[in-house]
């Protein structure tokens, strides 16, 4: 039978406080029944996938930092739109 944790075991569980999991309960997998939140396993595993971050710079990072000028973001040459009331040949 798949394990079921209320707040406070999830809580305990995560090494995060009670309340920042019901501040955060819109943001993290979970099952509500009637009132009753409840968290599985798998839940508590991707919540903490979630939260998880790997180093981008120095001896331990998975993959190295972008060289300056390299290459450019495919969307770089995009401009915002004028605003209201200024027509586009004007821009």
């Amino acid at each position: 039978m798949r394990s079921r944790h209320l707040y406070p075991e999830a809580a305990q569980i995560l090494r995060v406080e009670e309340t920042w999991l019901r501040r955060h309960i819109k943001q993290l997998p979970h099952s509500k029944k009637g009132r009753v939140v409840t968290f599985s396993d798998e839940d508590l595993d991707r919540i903490d996938a979630l939260h998880h971050h790997e180093p981008t710079s120095g001896p331990l990072a998975a993959v190295p930092a972008p060289v300056e000028g390299a290459a450019t973001h495919p969307m770089s040459h995009l401009r915002p739109l004028p605003r209201r009331g200024t027509s586009l040949a004007r821009a």
